[in-house]
């Protein structure tokens, strides 16, 4: 196995990153500094910055995160972080990606460093689909300027599908297909349109939904669904 896989196994990060630690001497096979591209063994001991690390079978969760929960491990301020929805035991496990404190909905948790770079690394384009509520009404025509790309305060965003699924006088519901992750990208593309969003809820990562899991809920995925989101 390349050293590479082997340290993503171990939970120490994505390949790339691993890499990265690599050719900065950092990492140590049987006592001397490693090269890239090299083969591991399971007799082999395998060090990080001096620290022995052993390949690991990764976790994966999926979780319907709610209003009030911070993705992160921890947090300063002493916000509750969705880490506290999970067991105890659960170990390093990190959530992939972000959905910010007033946001809520489909969020994946994994120890696979790998898995988490492919979901969130730009150039792979991974389609994420939120449910947004907006106050007051708009047009299926309305929504042209977040469908071709909009200006979000020196970014403009890429070009993604939109359509209403519910209206009325007070609200409307719309289904939103993005492709990147900008901070508060969502919630800034409604408000350069003069639209205030009163709810952002993720409802799929592809076609991933999270049927059966109710808000605070979550469960592991199964191996058909990790195989799935590797070839997103």
């Amino acid at each position: 196995m390349r050293i590479n896989k082997y340290l993503a196994l171990c939970g120490v990060a994505s390949r790339r990153e691993c890499d990265k630690l690599i050719a900065e001497g950092r990492v140590e096979v049987n006592g001397k500094i490693a090269e890239l591209g090299c083969e591991i063994g399971g007799e082999d001991v395998v060090k990080v910055d001096g620290r022995e690390v052993k390949a690991k079978k990764n976790e994966y969760y999926i979780l319907n995160k709610p209003k009030g929960y911070i993705c992160s491990v921890k947090d300063e301020k002493g916000r509750k972080t969705v880490l506290d929805l999970m067991p105890e035991n659960v170990g390093r496990i990190y959530p992939v990606g972000r959905l910010d404190y007033d946001s809520e909905g489909l969020l994946i948790l994994t120890t696979d460093g790998e898995l988490a770079q492919h979901l969130t690394h730009p150039s792979n384009e991974v389609p994420k689909t939120y449910l947004v509520k907006i106050e007051g009404t708009i047009t299926e025509a309305g929504l042209n300027p977040i469908r071709s790309g909009i200006d979000i305060g020196g970014y403009v965003t890429k070009k993604c599908k939109a359509h209403i699924v519910e209206t009325n006088k007070e609200y409307t519901k719309i289904h939103v297909t993005i492709t990147e992750g900008k901070n508060r990208e969502i919630r800034k593309m409604f408000e350069a349109i003069g639209k205030n969003v009163t709810l952002l809820k993720r409802i799929k990562i592809g076609e991933l939904t999270l049927r059966g899991l109710d808000r605070g809920s979550y469960r592991k995925l199964t191996q058909q669904e990790i195989a799935y989101l590797m070839m997103l």
